[in-house]
């Protein structure tokens, strides 16, 4: 038996056209998926995409397809769907590891992004360090230095959207547009890393956040800027395909209940009536 667990994010920390293609950032938090691989039989309300990695891993090492009926799959994770919180990266990438570490083998984070990338666009939560990532080809695997310490007010909306659908939008022409000012998230993340800065860590989610509006608006959008600002927070960072937005700040400095009620005040909390304050967290699959 081996258990695995790869933590959610709270959309990204940027996501726009970084050099010559689409590429992202996550922002890992510590609210995790775990899997369980173990000997036995599939369960009959298992996820797909799972399964689907368990024989993705069974071929990389050379393993019979018909093994798989004897490996038994279970997820547990509260990670909310279809929102932008990396909930399917979080399932596959714990998946991948559990399987090949029952198995008595080991994923490197190279390989097990291409796994990831084979079955769907993947969130950058499956590396350690924050990460330049092509989502859709793996491509592109450029770590930053140690993040800065943070803590993310993540607001839930009830709306969903599915990742695959709104990669099917025609975007090119918004994200070209995009492309000056995610130059600019880009270099600011790399220095917030480099000096661990989190205030550069806001400025770079915030103007992220802002080329993403005419990709996929969020509603009442320059209010929540106008929160950010009067509570002197960090920034915002948004689900670049999904409806999640986080407020981004340190507990120990900001007052987080002064920033609750902006957002009651400002009627926000009729889009966003979910609120977790939780911290982001180094990404990866831990075994546990």
């Amino acid at each position: 038996m081996a258990v695995a667990q790869c933590p959610a994010s709270c959309g990204e920390l940027i996501q726009g056209w970084i050099l010559d293609s689409e590429k992202l950032i996550s922002c890992p938090i510590d609210w995790y998926s775990t899997v369980e691989v173990r000997s036995g039989a599939p369960l009959a309300d298992e996820r797909p995409l799972s399964r689907a990695m368990i024989n993705q891993v069974l071929a990389l090492f050379h393993y019979p397809v018909k093994m798989s009926q004897s490996l038994r799959l279970e997820i547990h994770s509260t990670i909310p769907i279809a929102k932008g919180m990396a909930s399917s990266t979080a399932d596959i990438a714990a998946t991948a590891v559990a399987t090949a570490h029952h198995l008595g083998h080991t994923l490197d984070e190279a390989t097990l992004a291409k796994l990831c990338v084979a079955l769907e666009p993947t969130d950058s939560t499956i590396f350690r360090r924050l990460t330049l990532f092509d989502h859709n080809d793996a491509s592109t695997q450029e770590a930053c230095a140690a993040q800065p310490k943070i803590d993310v007010l993540v607001l839930e909306s009830p709306e969903t959207l599915r990742t695959e659908d709104y990669h099917r939008t025609p975007r090119r022409a918004g994200l070209l547009a995009g492309a000056p000012m995610l130059k600019q998230a880009w270099e600011k993340v790399r220095l917030a890393c480099a000096s661990h800065d989190p205030i550069l860590l806001g400025e770079a989610a915030t103007l992220s956040a802002i080329a993403s509006q005419p990709l996929l608006p969020k509603p009442h959008f320059s209010t929540l800027l106008d929160v950010a600002e009067a509570c002197d927070l960090y920034g915002i960072n948004v689900a670049h395909s999904g409806s999640v937005v986080g407020l981004l700040l340190d507990r120990r400095k900001h007052d987080v209940e002064q920033v609750r009620w902006h957002l009651g005040k400002k009627h926000l909390t009729a889009h966003w009536p979910e609120q977790h304050l939780l911290t982001m967290v180094e990404g990866g699959v831990t075994l546990l």
